[in-house]
């Protein structure tokens, strides 16, 4: 009997149970896509299957679902948390842990913990990807990678070392929302700016996406290296003011502002869209180009970007230029020139 493969690729296509030739042209057009089929104990990258890239031709039928393929790479998987986000313009998320089971942040995250939880700076991600159990080298480059998306080189990471229940919470950085995302109903990858990543479960890895056109990287709004979040396990995001989630039919095409895309799923296509002719460019107020989002797929929404709010922020500030309204009254002014404020 022929053997019956399962193929999915980087970007979110997918094929299956199909047969040897229609595998093949499914490596024609994704050659970097992952391959599964019985006997196969995990999926691999089809440049290591000697069957589809060879002339080997070994095992049976297909007699079972294929594993998930969103611990490829990795030697574990993510564990398994319970969370609750509280508050309204600036929230925080509580994550509650068994024993022994961690959760991973950015430098500076934490709100609150029990004293049962231990807290380690790891160099890396803690995920238990190759870049983060392998040698010098590979750490060396998950590092990296982290580094050229605005992170930290270094990890916190939350270990319940006590017993029953514990709970640790991670505070949102400026006024937004915190998303709660499943990695595993993603396809295992989600595709975000390059700081909005908050905490996760253990086991999640943190790596770069690029922007494969030059034009979207230029002036696509997030620039060539976008953030990149792998695995199977709950990830927190954080996004500015209001938050909107949008799902795109296939073929569907969304304009939005550069600023504004907090998150996607891989499989939506990213492109740029010049906004309108000249005069619309340079007085319209929304810059040169559209995001040309096109579906299918979900994509998240953000009401104020942080670099947004900063720039209305230093705009405002009077040693760059920027002017004091007061309050309203004169009392205002006379408070200033009292403390000194009116003259600085």
């Amino acid at each position: 009997m022929s053997i019956e493969w399962f193929l999915e690729s980087d970007s979110g296509e997918k094929a299956g149970p199909v047969g040897n030739d229609e595998a093949k042209a499914f490596i024609e057009r994704y050659p970097e896509s992952y391959a599964w089929r019985a006997g196969f104990s995990d999926w691999k990258p089809v440049a290591q299957v000697t069957e589809l890239t060879g002339s080997q031709d070994s095992l049976g039928a297909l007699t079972s679902a294929p594993p998930s393929r969103l611990t490829e790479g990795r030697t574990n998987k993510a564990d398994e948390i319970d969370y609750e986000i509280f508050g309204e313009d600036i929230q925080y998320v509580e994550i509650e842990l068994d024993p022994e089971e961690s959760a991973i942040s950015e430098a500076g995250a934490m709100m609150y913990k029990d004293v049962s939880i231990v807290m380690d700076t790891v160099f890396g991600d803690s995920s238990g990807s190759k870049e983060d159990t392998g040698g010098f080298f590979d750490k060396l480059v998950g590092a990296g990678k982290r580094l050229v998306t605005g992170e930290s080189l270094f990890t916190t990471v939350f270990t319940h070392k006590g017993e029953d229940k514990a709970r640790v919470a991670f505070a949102a950085p400026y006024p937004g929302r915190i998303i709660p995302v499943d990695l595993s109903q993603m396809g295992g990858t989600l595709i975000c700016q390059k700081d909005c990543f908050l905490c996760a479960a253990k086991g999640v890895s943190i790596g770069i996406y690029f922007q494969k056109k030059i034009l979207t990287g230029l002036f696509g709004g997030e620039g060539f290296i976008m953030q990149k979040l792998e695995g199977d396990g709950m990830a927190f995001i954080h996004a500015g003011g209001m938050l909107k989630e949008i799902s795109l039919e296939e073929g569907k095409k969304l304009h939005l502002d550069t600023g504004c895309l907090v998150a996607m799923e891989p499989r939506v296509k990213f492109d740029i869209e010049q906004a309108g002719g000249i005069k619309t460019a340079f007085f319209g107020g929304e810059g040169f180009f559209f995001a040309n989002l096109q579906g299918p797929g979900k994509v998240w929404v953000q009401s104020l970007p942080f670099s947004r709010l900063a720039g209305r922020m230093l705009s405002a500030a009077p040693q760059y230029g920027g002017s004091d309204k007061g309050e309203g009254s004169a009392f205002g002014m006379i408070g200033d020139m009292v403390m000194g404020d009116r003259f600085n």
